[in-house]
């Protein structure tokens, strides 16, 4: 199945952003003038925020079937009419 151009362009901007955001990261790593004090807190922050975010995320963009077309695809459909 191919990729749309829309889905590729997303997938890019995604990835240009991580890269992006890891480039920070070592940047402030390098320049950071003491070793940072973690705190409990903080750390079960950084380690459950990113997957609650992302969670939320995609269920806000979950789709439910609609009632009656259960388990059909759109080809199969097509192929009926």
């Amino acid at each position: 199945m191919p990729i749309s151009t829309s889905k590729l362009r997303q997938i890019g901007l995604l990835w240009v952003l991580a890269l992006g955001l890891s480039a920070l990261l070592v940047a402030a790593g390098r320049h950071w003038p003491a070793p940072p004090i973690a705190s409990q807190s903080l750390v079960w922050t950084l380690l459950l925020l990113p997957p609650l975010a992302m969670g939320l995320w995609l269920l806000g963009r979950w789709t439910l079937p609609i009632p009656g077309q259960e388990g059909q695809s759109e080809a199969t459909s097509h192929e009926q009419q």
